[in-house]
């Protein structure tokens, strides 16, 4: 009997991994194939005619709101004394062990708007080996 890979692939694996440096908080993202990239990368690209020449222009914006979408699945455990880690916040009044709930426009803006939260998120939704049974 031969088994096909095709019949083995799956569009997509998520896992939940803890952020360095923040015990508590936990991210679940998502695998991204290079299909599934892809796929975003067409929905976010316009193609527009410049002297009767097809242009295509990537619209950034809508391309992080797919990928935030596809990557991100949610989180626990962001506490927003850790915000001022990742991105410049007024927490004056706030209780700093409260946490900051998940929600894809919170996720968005703290993607748009951390460098280091968008490297730590694009390193792991890209390494297979997080998403090995071996792990």
């Amino acid at each position: 009997m031969s088994i096909s890979l095709k019949n083995l692939l799956v569009p997509s694996k998520s896992l939940e991994v803890e952020y360095p440096g923040m015990p508590d908080f936990k991210v679940q993202v998502a695998f991204l194939s290079r299909e599934t990239l892809q796929t975003i990368r067409k929905k976010s690209t316009k193609t527009s005619f410049k002297n009767r020449q097809p242009v295509e222009e990537l619209n950034d914006d809508l391309f992080l709101e797919l990928y935030v979408k596809n990557a991100i699945k949610g989180w626990s455990g962001l506490k927003l004394k850790y915000l001022e880690q990742l991105v410049p916040v007024d927490l004056t009044d706030q209780d700093l062990e409260a946490e900051l709930e998940y929600s894809e426009e919170n996720s968005l803006y703290l993607m748009k708007n951390s460098t280091n939260f968008d490297s730590f998120i694009s390193e792991q939704v890209t390494d297979l080996g997080n998403f090995s049974a071996n792990k």
